[in-house]
């Protein structure tokens, strides 16, 4: 099995290394991601410039691009043969109306676009804590290799959320939910000319069953599966 791992935060970010690690037992590992960081550029991808990359190490490239470029490039040009996309692992949660502005949500959903299977893994960080990256991996695996075994129905893909805090001593199940339609809570302070957005993620309203409160509320791994265009959980995922 050949799989293109990817990400939003820059290819020297410790959850790419953490994912790579991941299923690197799983079979043969090309990188292709960002040379800087991404998050929150959403879906852009680059059509009218030059699109420069770096090698520097065997089955490893850098793209002077957006985590959709990275897919793309991935996809058309380097691995075309690949059977999986898997994009993470991210650094804070991709849940609900997340998945919109997420560049790691992108790079998965623009490899499904392409024909290829993609997984989006992202990690929660709860209030004043910080990712333990050893344990992240030690409970994403498992889900990982899970996914990666199962039926994918065309023009989907999946959306997993680590809990958090958690550590490798601890027991995490997974569960398949649908994707949170409430939009955050935020709101922009005026200073001057400026507006600076305000907003927390982490009381941000919920439904009872659905991706966001599956991750914060039932603290298990949330798994999605969105459908190309739509966002919704779908039926012929299997996933049910």
């Amino acid at each position: 099995m050949k799989i293109v791992i990817t990400n939003d935060d820059g290819i020297d970010a410790p959850g790419l290394k953490t994912l790579f690690d991941c299923v690197r037992p799983l079979g043969d590992i090309v990188t292709v991601a960002p040379q800087h960081p991404q998050s929150g550029i959403a879906h852009r991808v680059t059509t009218r410039d030059p699109i420069h990359f770096d090698q520097p190490g065997p089955d490893r490239f850098s793209i002077d691009g957006t985590p959709a470029d990275c897919a793309r490039v991935a996809l058309k040009q380097f691995v075309p043969d690949a059977d999986w996309l898997i994009a993470g692992i991210n650094p804070g949660a991709n849940l609900g109306s997340d998945v919109y502005n997420s560049g790691t949500v992108a790079a998965a959903r623009e490899a499904t676009i392409l024909g290829c299977r993609a997984i989006a893994i992202s990690q929660y960080i709860a209030r004043d804590q910080q990712i333990d990256w050893a344990a992240t991996g030690y409970h994403a695996q498992p889900v990982l290799q899970m996914l990666l075994g199962r039926d994918l129905a065309s023009g989907h893909f999946w959306s997993v959320n680590l809990p958090h805090p958690h550590s490798m001593d601890s027991e995490l199940t997974y569960k398949f939910c649908g994707l949170d339609t409430h939009p955050h809570q935020y709101a922009y302070d005026r200073q001057g000319d400026a507006l600076i957005y305000k907003g927390t993620i982490h009381e941000r309203p919920r439904d009872a069953g659905k991706d966001v409160a599956v991750c914060f509320d039932e603290a298990k791994i949330a798994v999605t599966c969105l459908a190309v265009g739509t966002g919704d959980l779908d039926a012929s995922c299997d996933a049910l």
